[in-house]
């Protein structure tokens, strides 16, 4: 096999000339048997020989050059960006000669140094998450709810107590707005008046609902930073397990989106949801489940999950249920979408939406909207778009052979379910933001933009 890519396009080269000069030659050999015209018909056959010629020459350039230089940039960049150190796929890269082998020893050796590397961050990983474990135990032996509270009255730390407080008001969610579960003039108040003295506020604080009253410390910390205990949480809390800490300190001096458009992708907060259905047609069909995980500051939050089966409110079908495994069993006495409908809306506030052929999903959620009572104008990021932006068309971007190609694992008992699918296309995302940086596709009006012009796709898709 001839591993030189400079003597493969000679012998190219050398053929298409070959092939002119008897293209040619046979043209002018067959005008010269003809009458007055033979001139004509000599130019006119030897054009269309050499248009023959030339697109041939191209056909074979492009299957044989530039799709494998495509494919093998694109597989460079998943392991320069995405965290996959599996070796390249080098089976359509024959014709590139010793560029794919040079490529593949660059990454086997660049994966090896990061291998090293990994293991050194796991062992510290491992260390600082044994000391956060038992933080956690110890937290969760004092009767009060803890939360962590940036300058802009957002979340930037809770624990298991607290948790379960903000799930009677809502979705615990970092970066969420205080106010978005506790009674907002009165929040309000006793922040001011701490922010005013500098020093600790005692107050009582009803719940967004109105539902519940609850006695709060707030004590102010530096750089306009609140720590807010709950003293009575101890009386509202369930017998279950208690939930770790969900926190990120990067988040305290993180300022609240003014424009999502002009924010940095790595910035943004992203829900990442999937459903089940009794079918193919968001007309007519029903969800029955719903799962969404959240990432926040470029990972994916602990804990912050959304995983709900919905009732329908008519039979699954068998065809249906041999997919996701789902049946009338399992979601008869289920709250119906309008109310799972409003909770996920909770889950997804000040949040981009992210689903894999996201029309097709949005689609149900839409259909209700106006019975369920909230408006979905967030942001919607598709990541067969992204994916379509970053591989090319011509690459399949069903979800299975995306998680592949970016080395993500799908368990199989995991496929087809709601927050299975979630979880592998939130990886995906994370694994994609760093490649879309790298092309200077940094924020999310810049993405978005590059999406629209692979629209077609779930046009097709769907």
């Amino acid at each position: 096999m001839i591993r030189s890519i400079r003597l493969r396009l000679l012998l190219l080269c050398a053929a298409l000339a070959v092939g002119a000069i008897l293209a040619v030659g046979a043209a002018m050999v067959v005008g010269a048997g003809h009458d007055g015209g033979g001139w004509s018909t000599a130019f006119a056959i030897s054009a269309f020989a050499l248009l023959g010629l030339v697109t041939l020459v191209w056909f074979v350039l492009d299957q044989r050059v530039a799709r494998p230089l495509e494919r093998l940039a694109a597989d460079l960049r998943v392991r320069a960006h995405g965290k996959s150190a599996a070796p390249l796929d080098l089976q359509h890269t024959q014709h590139l000669g010793d560029l794919a082998f040079a490529a593949d020893a660059v990454t086997q050796a660049l994966g090896e140094a990061a291998l090293a590397t990994a293991q050194s961050v796991a062992a510290e990983t491992r260390r600082l998450e044994d000391e956060r474990l038992r933080l956690t135990a110890l937290l969760t032996e004092i009767p009060v709810a803890t939360l962590l509270i940036n300058p802009d009255k957002r979340i930037v730390l809770y624990d298991g107590q607290a948790a379960e407080i903000l799930a009677q008001l809502g979705t615990p969610r970092l970066m969420a707005d205080l106010r978005d579960y506790f009674d907002r003039d009165a929040t309000d108040a006793a922040w001011d008046r701490m922010a005013r003295t500098g020093r600790e506020v005692d107050t009582h604080i009803s719940g967004r609902d109105g539902a519940q009253r609850y006695s709060v410390r707030l004590k102010p910390m530096d750089d306009g930073n609140c720590l807010i205990v709950i003293d009575d949480a101890e009386a509202r809390l369930s017998s279950e397990a208690p939930r770790p800490i969900v926190y990120d300190f990067d988040l305290l001096q993180r300022k609240p989106p003014r424009d999502m458009a002009e924010m940095p992708l790595s910035e943004l907060t992203y829900c990442v949801f999937d459903t089940e259905t009794t079918g193919l047609l968001p007309h007519r069909d029903e969800i029955v489940q719903i799962g969404a995980v959240r990432v926040v500051n470029g990972r994916l939050v602990p804990g912050e999950r959304f995983d709900e089966l919905v009732d329908p409110g008519r039979p699954i079908p068998e065809a249906s249920s041999r997919v996701h495994r789902i049946t009338d069993a399992m979601v008869r006495g289920k709250p119906g979408i309008h109310e799972v409908g409003r909770r996920f809306h909770g889950f997804a506030e000040g949040a981009v939406i992210v689903a894999h052929n996201a029309p097709f999903d949005m689609a149900f959620l839409r259909r209700h909207a106006a019975e369920t009572g909230v408006s979905w104008d967030h942001p919607i990021l598709d990541t067969v778009l992204v994916s379509a932006v970053l591989f090319g068309t011509t690459e399949v971007h069903m979800l299975d052979a995306l998680c592949t190609r970016l080395g993500v694992e799908i368990p199989m008992e995991r496929r087809h379910t709601a927050m299975g699918d979630a979880e592998a296309t939130a990886e995906a995302l994370l694994r994609m933001i760093p490649m879309l940086e790298a092309q200077g596709l940094n924020t999310l009006g810049k993405l978005l933009e590059a999406t629209r012009q692979h629209g077609r796709l779930l046009k097709d898709m769907n």
